[in-house]
């Protein structure tokens, strides 16, 4: 057997032109949705993100603007900054890139954002509503996962499914979300027994770890779909042998850059799936192309305009 690739690529290509439609709408409405984005620090991988996010944003036809404090910013300075940005009509969405400098209280910076302009989805408000299946705005990358598994026609209702990882970003509103979608599910994380044997129980399995190449062979079901959410770097070779040993393609990859992407998945797990993301190239444009949807849909919601709904999320 050899797993059907989902690639998120192409799905990411239509949400965002959905977004770009929508986004339409409402210009010719008198209303240019608006986004911004707080980077603060100097996290290299972030503003790789960053940059992405702004191009993207250009291309859909939302207006953007990107807050840039320094490594020394303090958790005040911060919170007034969000403040600034809720009190302003013209920006829809704020996204704080994390993670923030170590001396800034994340939580209380997180709380600060309006909920209304909480297109990341992680205030409580909006984690309540996602609880209680209300209008909302959901976590971009279980969103993004929900879209892929809906248009690649992967039944859910009645599904067993699992979750390995427990994090507010992804574990928790992935469950959240599967379990409105009427399947069965359960969350795995580092104090599960036989995490194997429980993984092994999925007709979809969720990685969302951090840990290269994690999820092996025995975790899988034959035929389950797998949707790897992890996106690790790995520079030391015999890691590399670990994963990709006889890969001649990768092979010569990793010795161009001295470097490769893997996420939490195996790749001998492809063998045994029925279908599987790629890393990179699975879920990553999903996320993006979902915060591109959730400002449309933030700036449809705060006017009362039926164009909010972009997604079946």
């Amino acid at each position: 057997m050899s797993a059907i690739i989902l690639e998120g690529t192409k799905i990411a290509a239509e949400i965002r032109a959905e977004a770009a439609l929508a986004a339409r709408s409402l210009s010719a409405r008198g209303v240019r949705p608006g986004l911004a984005v707080v980077l603060a620090g100097d996290n290299p991988a972030s503003e790789i993100y960053v940059r992405g996010k702004v191009k993207s944003c250009q291309e859909v036809g939302i207006y953007s603007e990107k807050h840039t404090p320094g490594a020394g910013v303090s958790t005040q300075e911060l919170l007034a900054l969000v403040a600034g940005l809720n009190a302003r009509d013209e920006i829809d969405g704020i996204l704080v890139q994390l993670p923030l400098p170590p001396q800034i209280d994340s939580k209380r910076v997180l709380l600060a954002v309006d909920p209304a302009k909480d297109v990341d989805g992680f205030h409580p408000l909006n984690v309540g509503f996602l609880s209680t299946e209300r209008p909302g705005l959901v976590p971009c990358t279980p969103a993004g996962i929900m879209e892929l598994l809906v248009r690649s026609g992967i039944a859910l209702a009645g599904r067993e499914a699992v979750v390995i990882g427990r994090s507010f970003i992804v574990g928790k509103p992935m469950a959240m979300l599967l379990l409105n979608a009427n399947a069965t599910v359960s969350v795995c994380h580092s104090k599960t027994r036989d995490l194997a044997e429980v993984s092994r129980r999925a007709d979809i399995l969720v990685a969302a770890i951090g840990r290269a190449g994690m999820v092996r062979r025995e975790f899988v079901r034959p035929g389950a779909t797998v949707v790897d959410v992890g996106m690790n770097r790995v520079s030391d070779e015999e890691e590399f042998r670990r994963l990709f040993a006889g890969d001649d393609r990768r092979e010569d990859s990793f010795r161009t850059k001295g470097s490769i992407l893997v996420g939490d998945v195996h790749p001998e797990v492809a063998e045994v799936a029925g279908a599987m993301t790629p890393v990179p190239g699975g879920v990553g444009p999903l996320t993006i192309a979902m915060l591109m949807a959730n400002t449309v849909k933030a700036a449809g919601m705060r006017r009362g305009s039926g164009v909010a709904e972009l997604s079946r999320v």
